[in-house]
């Protein structure tokens, strides 16, 4: 079989060097982009369990109201942009295989939580807080996961590479969503010994299926992690890492990350709380978890296609881009929230669409920023760094949600994606070429 590695790269992967084509190995990379893509779908597909699960467990018996339900969609985020803090220090301490594999084995705790925790409705809502938290080891995985990723690509490929991670790993945010109203109809094959549960209106749902779908594909995750994935040698001690907090454009980016994905995160964790909660009541009202995995679908599509455009024309264009059209269309959004009839949930929807699109671009503009503004191993640190803070956006948006109206917390929101919008024009449109190389 023929190689793929460079002519001089050592065995041990000691003179590792990807802008060098002699000491990079380029199929290694791919593998390395591939393996750890698939794990962090499955990181996003736990991180929002929650999202999936909580606009139904009053129907199989909770009593929940709806400052609670916003709160057990909200603690993912908190705690994914918590988990996240650590997650962004650990690539050149422990390497991408231990990282990767050791991650993905944690996921199994808060899987196997829900799947029995949604079988008892007396389970206590203490409880469900602390699963809640615990699904947010998926949403830590991300900081690790990228920056592993960056050391693997030359400068030229890192808006491709980072973008097709990112981009597809954001589908299990809407994997776990279109998943969950088709998985609570029927038992899985071989789980017969979990018996529905008996739903309010007289029905059954296999709730914890929502769940319980994931665990295989997570074994089969810990194994490719295994046997795939390899260390290379980008080294530095948890002292080394902090030098990035002294760079203004790591403030900078994290503002302007905090916009595209702090809103694809925080939106796609409430989309469905924020659907039954604005049209709910109507007749007819729309099913949430029918139509909740339509914008995450669309935030990761147009961030997987968006990498090879941020290549050609650079990032900050396309974050620029991003900006103007999320501050656009949530200012359409508004016009549309405390409804006076369920005809206008289509122009909510598209609205909300609109903004997950945005989002999805803005999000490959800012991965290509980072690898070109700062070098390597600094560049993974703020990319860690800008997610863990980003990450925090299921939590900001269900907490605004619970304390102001839908109304207020979006006008809020305009005014905050249309001040990022001109940090982006200010610090890298303006003032710099729009192809950086």
């Amino acid at each position: 079989m023929a190689t793929t590695a460079g002519p001089d790269l050592a065995r041990d992967l000691s003179n590792w060097n990807p802008e060098d084509e002699r000491t990079w190995d380029k199929g290694l990379a791919w593998r390395t982009l591939w393996v750890t893509t698939y794990n962090l779908t499955l990181a996003f597909m736990v991180w929002y369990l929650v999202s999936a699960i909580a606009p139904r467990l009053n129907s199989v018996g909770f009593d929940l109201d709806p400052g609670q339900l916003y709160w057990l969609a909200a603690i993912p985020g908190l705690a994914g942009g918590a988990m996240r803090l650590i997650f962004m220090f650990l690539p050149p301490i422990v390497g991408t295989r231990t990282l990767v594999g050791g991650a993905t084995t944690l996921l199994l705790l808060p899987v196997l939580g829900w799947t029995f925790a949604v079988r008892d409705s007396s389970t206590t809502y203490e409880t469900l807080l602390v699963l809640s938290f615990m699904t947010g080891i998926g949403g830590g995985a991300f900081a690790g996961f990228m920056p592993s990723t960056s050391y693997f690509f030359p400068k030229k490929m890192s808006g491709t590479a980072l973008g097709l991670q990112a981009g597809i790993g954001n589908f299990g945010v809407s994997l776990v969503q279109l998943l969950a109203p088709w998985v609570v109809g029927f038992g899985l094959f071989g789980t017969a010994v979990l018996t529905p549960q008996s739903t309010t209106d007289g029905g059954d749902l296999w709730l914890h299926n929502v769940a319980l779908v994931v665990v295989p594909w997570i074994v089969l995750g810990i194994v490719l992690a295994a046997v795939v994935l390899k260390r290379v040698p980008i080294r530095a001690s948890f002292r080394d890492q902090l030098d990035i907090f002294g760079v203004k454009q790591t403030w900078v980016m994290t503002a302007i990350y905090l916009m595209t994905f702090g809103a694809f995160s925080g939106f796609a964790a409430q989309l469905g709380l924020i659907t039954l909660a604005e049209f709910g009541s109507f007749e007819n009202a729309p099913d949430p978890l029918k139509f909740a995995f339509i914008g995450p679908l669309l935030g990761s599509a147009t961030r997987a296609a968006w990498g090879p455009l941020c290549d050609r024309f650079g990032g900050a264009i396309w974050t620029f881009v991003a900006g103007i059209g999320m501050t656009i269309s949530t200012v359409f959004t508004v016009f549309f929230l405390s409804p006076t009839d369920v005809s206008q949930f289509t122009w909510f929807l598209t609205g909300m669409l609109a903004i997950f699109t945005f989002a999805g671009i803005g999000n490959a503009g800012t991965f290509k920023q980072m690898p070109m503004i700062f070098d390597k191993r600094r560049a993974g640190g703020v990319i860690g760094f800008t997610s863990a803070i980003a990450a925090f956006g299921p939590f900001v948006v269900g907490m605004g949600l619970s304390f102001v109206s839908p109304r207020s917390f979006f006008i809020g929101a305009a005014v905050f994606f249309a001040f990022c919008t001109w940090l982006t024009w200010t610090n890298y449109v303006r003032p710099c070429a729009p192809h950086p190389s």
